[in-house]
C-alpha cells in the first residue's frame, strides 16, 4: 500500500512524456482540418485515375434516372 504512490508518479510522468513526443490528445478533429489534410490527396487522385471525367458520368447518370 506504501508503493501506491511512487507507481502513480511513475505513471503520471509517463504520460507527460508521450505527450511530448506528440502523442494524440484524446477527442476529435476539426472538420476543417480534416478536410485540409485530405483536399491535396484527392486532387492528386482525381488527376492520375482521371476520376473527374468519373465524376461527371455518375453525375448524368444520376441524373438520367432522375428524369433531369
Amino acid at each position: 500500500m506504501a508503493d501506491t504512490a511512487a507507481r502513480t508518479l511513475v505513471r503520471t510522468q509517463g504520460r507527460r512524456a508521450h505527450a511530448a513526443f506528440g502523442g494524440r490528445r484524446s477527442g476529435t478533429r476539426h472538420p476543417l482540418v480534416a478536410t485540409a489534410m485530405v483536399l491535396p490527396l484527392a486532387a492528386l487522385l482525381v488527376v492520375v485515375f482521371g476520376g473527374w471525367e468519373a465524376v461527371v458520368v455518375q453525375a448524368s447518370s444520376v441524373g438520367a434516372m432522375l428524369g433531369r
